[in-house]
């Protein structure tokens, strides 16, 4: 009979979770429209504080009222028990916003590091030209190694 150790899951320390966020370049934006949650898989650029992302005219994302909060989430998976784990909180914004301000240069900069042709004539996905900023107002992120994970980082 085999026994399985259990994982030790923890939450991820500040510069652990930024270093996740900035390896990463696909996650998932979540936020409520009416009675209703929705969730946009998106590329994004995380550029501490923000996380720089593009949409198209007419994403449901863009309905939302100016400045909505959101979460955001990226992760890695190596294994079942193996894993880490990213949540962004904070305001949403496509384009110029009283509440938040954030550089369209700067966003498109760090969109191009990503993709070089972004918002450009060779740009593969030429209908995603509404650049967006989530503000990282809070970031909290949670890992899980199994104990064969954890053996393989002693050798």
């Amino acid at each position: 009979m085999t026994i399985q150790a259990k994982p030790i899951i923890r939450e991820l320390k500040g510069n652990e979770a930024e270093a996740l966020l900035v390896r990463n370049h696909v996650g998932r934006i979540a936020y409520a429209q009416k009675d209703r949650i929705d969730i946009e898989p998106i590329h994004y650029v995380y550029d501490a504080p923000w996380i720089f992302g593009r949409t198209r005219v007419g994403a449901k994302l863009l309905a939302q009222d100016l400045n909505f909060w959101c979460a955001f989430e990226t992760d890695e998976v190596r294994g079942l028990l193996d894993w880490e784990s990213v949540v962004v909180k904070g305001p949403f914004s496509a384009g110029t916003s009283p509440l938040v301000t954030w550089d369209y240069r700067r966003a498109l900069a760090a969109l191009r590091r990503l993709l070089p042709s972004a918002l450009t004539s060779e740009d593969p996905a030429p209908d995603r030209d509404i650049v967006f900023a989530v503000h990282a107002s809070e970031i909290s992120g949670r890992c899980s190694v199994s104990s064969a994970a954890e053996k393989l980082a002693l050798v």
